[in-house]
């Protein structure tokens, strides 16, 4: 049979155009993948701090008008016992609930260890306060943790005592397994004796979870909170 010589072009022609076909298909693919990471990305980082900031301004303000409404008395622990001040922060305050899960900390608060070490309260004789919060995305209130330094001021708000605190020691970094950390004697931090101390938690790096990144702080006074709610000198 004779060969037509004319058909011979077609052949690569037409491979060409298959694998400039099955290149485009990959580049669109991989465009794709890239916007959803993208929007992902802005989700992580954004969108959850837009909804976290809203429920934690809901459930702030809540907190606010029940210590408004109940007057002196017992402490309603229900939904919040307290606000937690860190000026070195730059992030307003923070209210602070029962809890480290995701389940709390996602709603843009911080949460105070019930395991594996439960803390002890702001008005216990001793003990440890321990504190977490996110480092990014869902509210991000501890973003700003490496721009506290020791002598700087940690203040605890309850409805009926403002409670000082000042910071003593911090570690930049450590394995997110070490608990030893957040005991009631940290004695990571160079405490070797029972006092009223403060810990505050997060990831570190920033965006990641690989380890934590400590803040220690030691009572130095508490202060009656009055009629008009006077902020304490390190507020003002």
């Amino acid at each position: 049979m004779a060969r037509n010589d004319g058909d011979a072009p077609d052949r690569p022609a037409s491979a060409r155009g298959r694998i400039a076909a099955t290149v485009g298909v990959i580049g669109e693919l991989l465009i794709t993948a890239g916007v959803l990471m993208a929007l992902f990305v802005v989700y992580s980082l954004w969108w959850t701090n837009v909804l976290a900031d809203r429920e934690a301004k809901r459930q702030s303000g809540q907190v606010r008008e029940n210590w408004a409404q109940k007057g002196p008395g017992a402490l309603d622990t229900k939904d919040g016992i307290g606000f937690l001040h860190v000026p070195a922060m730059r992030n307003g305050e923070v209210l602070v609930k029962g809890g480290t899960g995701s389940d709390i900390l996602n709603e843009g608060v911080a949460g105070f260890y019930r395991t594996p070490v439960k803390a002890a309260m702001p008005w216990d004789k001793q003990g440890n306060f321990t504190l977490a919060a996110h480092r990014d995305g869902h509210g991000a209130r501890f973003h700003n943790i490496d721009k506290i330094k020791t002598g700087d001021a940690v203040v605890f708000e309850t409805r009926d005592v403002w409670y000082v605190y000042k910071v003593y020691a911090e570690l930049k970094q450590t394995s997110k397994y070490n608990v030893d950390v957040i005991d009631q004697v940290p004695k990571e931090s160079g405490k070797t004796k029972p006092g009223r101390y403060l810990t505050l938690t997060t990831c570190t790096p920033v965006y990641t979870s690989d380890y934590r990144y400590i803040v220690w702080a030691e009572l130095e006074r508490t202060e009656q909170v009055d009629s008009a709610r006077t902020e304490p000198k390190e507020l003002r």
